[in-house]
């Protein structure tokens, strides 16, 4: 049987954020972290690969946000002589922002909480 150890840290307090619209997730943070990689290569293949999705977590994920929004957060642009791309549009870059904003709310709210379990009450 292995033993178990004690932590020498109390617990913490962790959340994860999403954003949804009726039943579906309008972002998540893999979501979030795409939009920040389109916006900065201006590529979903490229956004893709610098994140280690397959591109059609990526194609589908970026079809579920715009279908989700009241407009899309993304316009593509098929390759050709010039290549494609892609590109956050306003509404994108404004909710991106948004919900980047709310993470560093609640990250800073959950520290201010991060006494609750000490000390902890002895066995």
């Amino acid at each position: 049987m292995p033993k178990t150890t004690r932590q020498s840290r109390p617990p913490s307090i962790r959340a994860k954020l999403w954003i949804e619209a009726g039943s579906a997730q309008a972002l998540t943070e893999a979501g979030a972290d795409l939009l920040e990689q389109i916006e900065a290569c201006g590529s979903l293949s490229e956004a893709a690969r610098r994140l280690s999705f397959a591109y059609r977590r990526a194609w589908m994920l970026v079809d579920q946000m715009n279908k989700t929004w009241p407009g899309p957060l993304v316009k593509t642009a098929i390759g050709g002589q010039r290549g494609g791309g892609a590109v956050l549009t306003p509404l994108g870059r404004h909710v991106l922002s948004v919900y980047r904003d709310l993470q560093i709310r609640l990250e800073h709210f959950l520290e201010t909480q991060g006494n609750l379990f000490e000390p902890l009450p002895p066995d």
